[in-house]
């Protein structure tokens, strides 16, 4: 799973990409430097959301902002609680017996 970092970085460099841009060329037009957009776009730096936004604007494209429920909660329960009640109703169930193998020919009798 990639991290915000990762993903934001990546979406700097499309953008730029997109934008058909060369990398001192896109740093001048977003106001910042050549090398710190280097570092946004390796990762090796995070942008505040206030300089993402403008990079992007600078670019010739929009941030849309989309919401949506964080995985580790569902109804205010957690997910290891969840998961935790779900291992306890399962051990009500009965277990399935294996059957028996068939003999091996390599038994020593």
């Amino acid at each position: 799973m990639r991290t915000d970092l990762e993903r934001a970085a990546e979406t700097l460099r499309e953008v730029r990409r997109a934008a058909g841009l060369p990398l001192r060329a896109a740093a001048e037009r977003a106001r910042t430097s050549h090398a710190t957009l280097a570092a946004y776009e390796a990762g090796r730096k995070s942008p505040t959301l206030v300089t993402f936004v403008r990079i992007l604007r600078a670019h010739g494209f929009a941030a849309d902002l989309a919401l949506s429920p964080r995985i580790r909660e569902r109804n205010r329960v957690a997910r290891g609680e969840e998961l935790s009640e779900v291992l306890r109703l399962a051990e009500q169930f009965p277990s399935r017996s294996r059957k028996a193998l068939p003999p091996s020919p390599f038994t020593i009798r």
